[in-house]
C-alpha cells in the first residue's frame, strides 16, 4: 500500500497542472478513477508535504489565444535587450477602478456573554460606488493621478472616451511630462478604445509623441499594475475608511503622493525580468 501511494503521489506531482486547483478529496477521486487505486486524504496530504508542495492561491491572468501569445513573445524578444536607459524614457500609463466599501474581509470582535450588540459594524448597500483613475510612472517620476469618472448605483460621470482622453489626460499630463523627459520620450498605454481611436492617434502624431506598440491582454508587462495593487491596499487600510466618493477620491490622491519614487523605479527596473519571463513562458501569462 505504501509503495502504491508513492506511485500515485508521484503521478500527481508529474501532472501538477491537472491537479493544481483541486482539493484533496478531488485528487483522491481522480486517482481512484484514473489509477484504479484508493489513497486516503491523509496520505495525499502527507506525501505532498514531503515533496514541499503546499497550497497557494492560483495566479490570475487574462485568457490568451495563440495570436496573443505570439504577439507577447515577439514583443518580449524585441525588448529583452533594452537597457534601463532605454526604459527610462517610457511613461507607463493605465487606468484603474477603486471601489467604495470594497473591504470584504470578515472582522471579529471580543465581547462578554450578553454583549452581542455592543460592538457592530455598519452595513451599506451593495455597490457603494467607485472612482476610476488614470496615472503614469517612469524611472524618474510619476504623473499626478487623475480621477476620470465617479459612479454610484450605475449613475455618475461618464466613462473615459477618446475626446476626454485627449483633453484631460494627454494635453494636461502626458504632453508636459514628455517635455520633462526630453528626447526619446515614448508613451505606453494599452489597447483600450479611448487610447486607440483615430482622433487620439492623430493628436499624438500632431504633438510628436510616439506610442510603444503594446501586445493586447498583457497587464503583467505593465509595472504600474503593481502600483495600483499597492495603492488599493493603502486605501483599504485607512481607518476611518472613506464613506463617500469624494472622500475616496481625496484618499486615493493622498496615498498616491505617499508612494516613494524608489518603489516606482524598482518596478520599472523589473522590465528586463518581465521580458525574460514572457520568453521563458513562450508568451503565456507570467508570475508578474
Amino acid at each position: 500500500m505504501e509503495k502504491q501511494s508513492k506511485i500515485c503521489i508521484n503521478a500527481v506531482t508529474r501532472e501538477l497542472h491537472s491537479f493544481a486547483m483541486q482539493k484533496y478529496k478531488c485528487i483522491k477521486s481522480d486517482l481512484r478513477s484514473t489509477r484504479r487505486t484508493s489513497v486516503s486524504i491523509s496520505t495525499i496530504s502527507r506525501r505532498l508535504y514531503e515533496k514541499s508542495l503546499t497550497a497557494h492561491r492560483p495566479a490570475k491572468g487574462p485568457k490568451l489565444t495563440a495570436q496573443h501569445r505570439r504577439d507577447r513573445l515577439e514583443f518580449a524578444r524585441n525588448h529583452c535587450e533594452w537597457t534601463l536607459e532605454q526604459w527610462r524614457t517610457v511613461l507607463f500609463s493605465d487606468e484603474t477602478r477603486v471601489c467604495l466599501f470594497c473591504n470584504n474581509r470578515r472582522r471579529r470582535v471580543y465581547r462578554r456573554q450578553g454583549e452581542r450588540f455592543e460592538s457592530f459594524e455598519e452595513s451599506v448597500e451593495y455597490g457603494g460606488g467607485s472612482c476610476m483613475f488614470w496615472g503614469g510612472i517612469s524611472v524618474d517620476g510619476k504623473t499626478e493621478i487623475v480621477c476620470v469618472s465617479r459612479t454610484r448605483g450605475g449613475r455618475g460621470q461618464g466613462s473615459l472616451n477618446a475626446g476626454r482622453y485627449i483633453t484631460e489626460i494627454l494635453e494636461e499630463h502626458v504632453v508636459p511630462y514628455a517635455g520633462y523627459v526630453g528626447d526619446g520620450f515614448m508613451l505606453m498605454h494599452d489597447n483600450a478604445r479611448c487610447h486607440t481611436a483615430a482622433i487620439v492617434r492623430d493628436y499624438l502624431q500632431e504633438v510628436d509623441i510616439p506610442v510603444m506598440h503594446w501586445p493586447v491582454r498583457s497587464p503583467d508587462l505593465n509595472p504600474i499594475e503593481h502600483l495600483w495593487d499597492d495603492l488599493k491596499r493603502r486605501v483599504r487600510a485607512l481607518d476611518p475608511a472613506p464613506t463617500t466618493l469624494q472622500e475616496l477620491q481625496v484618499a486615493v490622491l493622498e496615498e498616491w503622493e505617499q508612494i516613494l519614487q524608489e518603489a516606482v523605479a524598482t518596478l520599472v527596473r523589473s522590465m528586463k525580468d518581465r521580458m525574460e519571463a514572457v520568453i521563458k513562458a513562450r508568451g503565456c501569462n507570467t508570475r508578474f
